[in-house]
């Protein structure tokens, strides 16, 4: 019995994630934004739980909980950080990532930035296709890496008003729930997932 709510209680991150993503999901796609209200609790729980239970379960003590959680913070953000400096995507998609990774840890965040980004694909392929814009996009996505590799080359995309957009939050989150997915379901990679794991 204390083995089974040893193992419920391990599972509290996963729990908090699912809520947050079910909210984030929402607002991204009600306001086309992710809040600070709801990016800044889960960086604060992920970071504050880890410590505590790793205090409460005896697992290394707290430094191994809190250095999880905020490998994960930095594996989450980081990378989107920059993408949000260069105007690719919004400030409340990376703070979102950086909550999911304080959550779960640095490899969980990994895996769903990874099926996020397949997510973010296979959306704004439906949304060209449905716009009829998919040859004119195309065109201008080859333009655009031709532009970064060209001498003096810029990262701003040559877009136009028809380009077509896609709620990265949403995609984000979706990947994150593919990860959790996995993990709760102890797929193949699950265990390389998993917090601790």
């Amino acid at each position: 019995m204390a083995t089974q709510s040893a193992a419920w209680w391990g599972l509290w991150p996963y729990h908090v994630l699912f809520i947050l993503l079910l909210a984030a999901a929402y607002t991204d796609v009600r306001q086309g934004k992710i809040p600070n209200y709801l990016t800044y609790p889960g960086v604060l729980v992920g970071l504050v739980g880890h410590t505590v239970m790793g205090r409460l379960t005896g697992q290394g003590g707290a430094a191994v909980g809190l250095a999880g959680s905020a490998a994960g913070l930095a594996v989450g953000f980081l990378p989107l950080m920059v993408a949000w400096r260069m105007g690719v995507l919004g400030g409340g998609d990376a703070k979102m990532m950086g909550a999911v990774g304080a959550l779960t840890g640095w490899r969980f965040a990994l895996a769903a930035m990874f099926y996020g980004m397949i997510a973010m694909v296979i959306m704004a392929f439906v949304v060209m296709i449905a716009k009829r814009v998919t040859r004119r996009t195309l065109g201008r996505m080859w333009r655009t890496v031709a532009l970064l590799f060209a001498p003096g080359g810029t990262l701003k995309p040559p877009a136009g008003a028809d380009s077509p957009t896609v709620p990265i939050g949403l995609a984000f989150c979706l990947g994150a729930g593919a990860a959790l997915i996995e993990v709760l379901w102890r797929g193949p990679v699950a265990g390389k997932l998993a917090l601790g794991l």
